[in-house]
């Protein structure tokens, strides 16, 4: 019995003397499981100090037709900034018929020299809606094809988050009203905006896939 007595208290030292290590152990054990909170709470500032995306493009061309813009050169997006507009246009092949009709109304130097203007570009693909006859009438007479350009140019630079419920006065005297949101944008209620945002040296423009006629 006396012996049976020894190993018994002999265990309860030898457990009571191990219970501060063990304790120690889990206490090691808890404060590693609580440093991650710690770095998802660092993760977390840097998070709210990036800009979110969104805030990080709302500046730049935005549509479908803008995937055939040349990547680099003159008719890059990069290069049409550098030139004022006409000249500008004049080095993107969706433009040309555009740019025909400006040279023959002689309107080159009056929207290169102008100040902070906002054009409303019609494709190729806009101009041969226009039956060529009617099409062909409209660029041999001056006055008319003149009336027509300047309709679709505004005296002022806006912005995509202007043309989303707008009414704007062009050089033509005329009013163009725009609507939409996002990437989406009608002008006129008819043509839409197939690559916006596209800036140059002294303009922004919305290229758009219907030529506007004024009243």
């Amino acid at each position: 019995m006396n012996s049976s007595k020894i190993r018994r208290t002999a265990i309860a030292a030898a457990a009571a003397a191990l219970l501060p290590f063990a304790l120690a152990a889990c206490s090691d054990s808890g404060d590693t499981k609580a440093a991650p909170p710690a770095a998802a709470g660092d993760q977390a500032k840097t998070d709210a100090s990036t800009p979110p995306a969104d805030s990080m493009t709302d500046d730049q061309p935005f549509g479908p037709a803008c995937a055939g813009v040349p990547k680099d050169g003159a008719g890059s997006f990069d290069g049409m900034a550098k030139d004022p507009v006409a000249t500008a246009a004049s080095n993107n092949p969706a433009l040309s018929t555009l740019v025909t009709a400006v040279k023959k109304a002689g309107l080159v130097d009056t929207l290169n020299n102008a100040k902070d203007i906002t054009v409303f570009a019609p494709t190729n693909d806009a101009f041969a809606k226009i039956p060529k006859a009617d099409l062909d009438k409209v660029l041999a007479d001056k006055a008319t094809l003149t009336k027509i350009l300047t309709y679709h140019v505004v005296g002022q630079k806006l912005t995509p988050k202007q043309l989303e419920n707008g009414s704007f006065e062009t050089l033509e005297k005329g009013k163009i009203t725009t609507a939409g949101s996002g990437e989406s944008y009608k002008v006129n209620g008819t043509a839409s905006v197939v690559c916006g945002n596209v800036k140059t040296a002294n303009a922004n423009v919305y290229i758009i896939d219907t030529v506007l006629m004024p009243k």
